[in-house]
């Protein structure tokens, strides 16, 4: 069965839908990207949203992370709305990747009863609950199918995705809105730094002068489903997917590659593809030691001679963290319909204790785009792979 991919609803610091940061991407824009001290007076280069950008959430919690969700969902709300005239609200399923558990009002909730002994009135639990996310689109759009929330860190929304079409392929819904939210909190930068993962400078990642990560605010959905429904675009579709759990250790990755490596033979499997049929890989790529030399290995054990086409895009959108798989997988679906490649954004110095990679200059990217996979590598070895094709007539 064919899984069919809508337009993404997009909402990043690098652009405010789709089309601007595709955009951001081609330019190399990292404007998005700022310097902001948090509440423990430390300052850190973040990808954060201008929250006068963004209009009240109708949720019942009113917070960030709420608001660039509703925003992204927006731009695909018709589609939304179509999928329920088709197969009924009882047959479209909502899968959500976040690791944020409504930090905004939490943390000014237990400040005040720090202060004052008790909380204020209007503050519930139910805002620190993991679920929300994937609640609040179920209650806006009325979807009565299976809620999910998915928190495996940096590959929450490949893995809502991944569940989102397994659900259509099981027979359990016809359609899903999947995807993911998050931000970079006072508290997620903090406790980065606290393992000492944040970059100094604006992330560079790949290079031998790379130094970790740059955090960033985004949401990315699409909606799911057994036939097309998103007549304004051309068929894309979800060719296939792959998980792994190396569960190497709970924040550092295998240094050998061997679990990101399988969650990339697993997806070329279940496409049903040779790895020389991949035109590009948007690579993890987070900027730290230890995520970029692993990541080149498994790259390289997988399609070896074959230098496939391959970048990273979170210098210009920040690492979005359970929001990446998604915001990442959106940025495939432009290189496939645009046909065009987003250039790798760093300072150029090779790594030389790293395999080598191929990756797509800012100045030389015409390329026949047909088949992309995206990576997504977590804490504790949670992996997850995507590939989308803009050929999916010919296959089966």
């Amino acid at each position: 069965m064919k899984i069919y991919l809508s337009r993404p609803g997009v909402f990043s610091a690098a652009g405010k839908n789709a089309e601007e940061l595709w955009k951001s991407l081609l330019n190399g824009d990292q404007s998005g990207i700022k310097r902001y001290e948090t509440f423990s007076g430390s300052t850190f280069f973040a990808a954060r949203i201008d929250e006068s950008k963004l209009n009240p959430s109708s949720g019942r919690f009113d917070m960030k992370i709420i608001r660039i969700e509703e925003a992204a969902l927006k731009q695909i709300g018709n589609i939304i709305e179509k999928a329920k005239e088709k197969y009924g609200e009882k047959r479209i399923a909502v899968c959500v990747g976040s690791c944020d558990n409504g930090t905004e009002l939490s943390i000014a909730g237990h400040r005040k009863y720090f202060e004052n002994g008790a909380f204020p009135e209007d503050y519930s639990i139910e805002m620190q609950g993991a679920d929300y996310v994937s609640t609040f689109i179920a209650e806006k759009y009325s979807l009565k199918g299976p809620v999910c929330t998915f928190s495996t860190a940096c590959s929450s929304s490949a893995g809502a995705i991944i569940k989102a079409a397994k659900l259509i392929k099981s027979g359990s819904c016809d359609a899903a809105v999947a995807g993911g939210i998050d931000i970079a909190s006072d508290t997620t930068l903090d406790g980065f730094a606290s393992l000492e993962a944040i970059s100094g400078s604006i992330t560079n990642p790949f290079s031998k002068n790379r130094s970790g990560i740059t955090l960033g605010d985004g949401a990315a959905f699409f909606l799911l489903s057994k036939e097309p429904l998103d007549e304004s675009m051309p068929k894309i579709c979800l060719l296939g997917y792959g998980e792994s759990c190396d569960a190497h250790h709970m924040t550092s990755p295998d240094p050998s590659g061997i679990g990101a490596k399988k969650a990339i033979e697993k997806a070329l499997s279940n496409a049903k593809i040779k790895p020389e049929e991949v035109d590009y890989i948007n690579l993890h790529g987070t900027g730290t030691k230890f995520n970029d030399s692993m990541e080149a290995k498994a790259v390289d054990a997988v399609f070896g001679n074959y230098k496939v086409k391959c970048s990273t895009t979170k210098p210009v959108t920040g690492h979005t963290l359970g929001a990446a798989g998604a915001l990442e997988l959106a940025i495939c679906f432009a290189a496939v319909t645009n046909n065009v490649l987003p250039p790798q954004i760093w300072d150029g110095v090779f790594d030389e204790e790293m395999p080598s990679l191929n990756f797509v200059n800012k100045n030389n990217n015409l390329h026949q785009v047909k088949i992309c996979l995206s990576n997504s590598f977590a804490f504790g070895g949670a992996n997850a792979c995507l590939v989308i094709t803009g050929d999916p007539i010919s296959r089966k």
